[in-house]
């Protein structure tokens, strides 16, 4: 496997001559974190085998959120509260995408335009479903910011999990919407079109108000997607799988020879696994380029699936956990899903096999104070 950081440390005076004017101090800090995570410059921690007692070294992750070789443990847990939070009702994956000709505007003003994108798509579905007359009430939902298409382009957008439900605060009424008839039929939540266009009239407003020039031109129809995902748990593990560990998986890093690096994605429409060769400072770029501002959260819980309603999605689960008839395609059970969760990998042995526990957390680079232990840079912990 290719490591991303054997690829920075080989073309990255190439990048930085090249991109180095389009460059911010989030991307400087990414490209530094990158380059050394889990080699000899990183800090060490000291394991040793519950069998044989032998004892290595192995180097610290960087811990960079955009890290493809970090954070699978803070995917994990931020999985895991999503599924605490599973409701009855039938959930929607909605995704609204910013039109190709705003992206140079959400490139030069990034932290305002993302912040903008997040609060319209989650008052477009607030508004539908205040005024929808199966619901009438505040929903609830998870939304993700992706910047990304699977060819690593810069492509803006956000998906959103929701189910068919809502709250009414004032007369403490739990709403869902109806099923669709038949066997496997998905329901049906909000027309897409529109759904395109309130979202496209409050984003629009919104980037005025914030003092931002609109691009001369711009469609007057925009996409948004919305389709039925079942109890939801295909999409937050989708969402969960790129959240926090980068835009690419270093097992999809193919080729790195004569000043090009070749890696695959798969076609969204065919499904058929494609490879794209580019320079290796193009490539550096690709990935650099969605590196967020820093502090910018890209995942956010909305309505009554925010933090803040623990309690009231407790209560929820206990009150609704017998069933609804409308809803009995639907197998409820709070937490059920935690079975897609896994555990952090343990470090083995290489020469017995036996679990590695850890001596000493954090060492500096060559402060192994002369111990003849060897560095296993390759390690997971």
């Amino acid at each position: 496997m290719i490591r991303l950081a054997a690829v920075i440390d080989t073309f990255e005076a190439d990048f930085l001559a090249q991109y180095r004017d389009r460059l911010t101090s989030d991307h400087y800090r990414a490209l530094a974190a990158m380059k050394h995570c889990r080699t000899q410059a990183s800090p060490m921690m000291q394991v040793q085998c519950t069998g044989c007692a032998q004892q290595k070294l192995v180097p610290h992750s960087c811990g960079h959120r955009h890290c493809p070789h970090c954070q699978h443990h803070e995917s994990q847990q931020w999985l895991e509260r999503q599924m605490k939070k599973q409701v009855p009702a039938e959930y929607f994956l909605l995704t609204f995408t910013l039109p190709a000709e705003f992206r140079a505007l959400a490139w030069a003003h990034q932290r305002v335009v993302y912040e903008l994108l997040m609060r319209c798509t989650w008052e477009t579905v607030r508004t539908f479903s205040q005024n929808d007359k199966q619901l009438r009430g505040t929903p609830g939902a998870i939304a993700v910011l992706h910047t990304n298409t699977r060819r690593l382009d810069y492509h803006p957008h956000v998906h959103l999990v929701m189910p068919a439900a809502a709250v009414d605060g004032q007369r403490r009424l739990w709403r869902t919407k109806r099923r669709g008839k038949g066997k496997g039929k998905g329901g049906y939540l909000f027309n897409n079109q529109a759904l395109a266009k309130v979202f496209r009239a409050k984003l629009l407003a919104a980037i005025e108000a914030a003092g931002l020039t609109l691009p001369c031109r711009h469609p007057e129809k925009w996409v948004v997607d919305c389709k039925s995902v079942g109890s939801g748990e295909s999409a937050l593990i989708y969402l969960g799988r790129y959240l926090y560990r980068g835009v690419i998986a270093e097992k999809d890093i193919v080729g790195c020879d004569n000043g090009q690096v070749c890696f695959r994605d798969r076609d969204a429409k065919t499904g058929k696994v494609e490879r794209r060769t580019v320079s290796g400072a193009q490539f550096l770029w690709l990935v650099l380029q969605h590196v967020l501002p820093k502090g910018f959260r890209r995942a956010r819980n909305f309505g009554f699936l925010h933090p803040n309603c623990k309690r009231l999605i407790a209560l929820l689960q206990l009150l609704l956990s017998q069933g609804i008839p409308s809803l009995r395609d639907i197998k409820f059970a709070p937490g059920r899903l935690l079975a897609w969760v896994k555990p952090r990998a343990p470090i083995l042995c290489a020469c017995c096999g036996a679990v590695m526990v850890i001596v000493r957390t954090r060492m500096r680079a060559g402060s192994a104070g002369g111990m003849s232990v060897p560095i296993v840079t390759a390690g997971a912990h």
